[in-house]
């Protein structure tokens, strides 16, 4: 049976472990809350462009947002498990941080690579888009309105493209590559930018996609340098 003198000495000693444990715990959570937070931005920033994009490029927001959701559960988990001081749910608690470190690496790297390779994914669907625009919006017409009135451009390598849609030969130009809002440019030219909106869109998708990335890299990154600790203290 221990003396009251050494039960003394490790009462403190368990506390000073719940705290930083606690600490850690808390740490994770909030690396949660930031990868929630860049997923939804990324998805709202971007919906117009994913839109035009294949099923793959849309989903790096998603994995994001359900990164964070997990990781916030997870903490208040390692909360749990912490005040309760259970050795085997601290263990438990670390080994599906290091399942979460992985997925947030792939969802990195992935979109660090999308970067590259949806250019030729948004180039195709976007003139796809262009030969098959109505005026009455299916949601590829409504996402080339958004981009041209949005970007203030007019095609995808310039306002040309559309002499060759069966919009234009119909109608003229849409009314979203109008330089002034509210216009009716017809078939007049000089009515419409001139400019075309691939070079833009890939601009922001690049910038965009990039600061994602580069957030969910850092944070996982960062939860490893915690879960090293974590790991030993549990």
């Amino acid at each position: 049976m221990a003396s009251p003198s050494r039960r003394l000495q490790t009462k403190p000693v368990i506390t000073c472990f719940k705290s930083v444990l606690l600490i850690y715990t808390f740490i994770f959570w909030i690396t949660g809350v930031i990868l929630l937070a860049v997923g939804i931005w990324g998805k709202v920033s971007l919906e117009n462009y994913f839109s035009l994009l294949n099923e793959k490029a849309t989903n790096v927001p998603f994995v994001l947002i359900g990164t964070g959701t997990v990781i916030i559960l997870l903490g208040t988990f390692g909360c749990f498990a912490t005040c309760r001081a259970s050795a085997w749910m601290l263990k438990l608690y670390a080994m599906f941080l290091t399942l979460i470190f992985l997925v947030e690496l792939v969802a990195a790297i992935v979109g660090f690579v999308f970067r590259h390779e949806i250019k030729n994914s948004f180039q195709n669907n976007y003139e796809k888009a262009l030969k098959q625009y109505n005026s009455t919006g299916d949601y590829r017409s409504e996402a080339v309105d958004k981009i041209q009135s949005t970007l203030h451009c007019c095609g995808v390598t310039d306002y040309s493209d559309w002499k060759d849609t069966k919009y234009y030969i119909e109608t003229g130009f849409p009314k979203s590559c109008c330089k002034v809002e509210d216009c009716s440019p017809q078939k007049d030219a000089d009515k419409v930018n001139k400019e075309g909106c691939f070079i833009k869109v890939m601009t922001i998708i690049e910038s965009e996609m990039g600061v994602v990335a580069g957030i969910s890299f850092g944070v996982a990154c960062f939860q490893v340098s915690l879960l090293i600790p974590l790991v030993g203290i549990s």
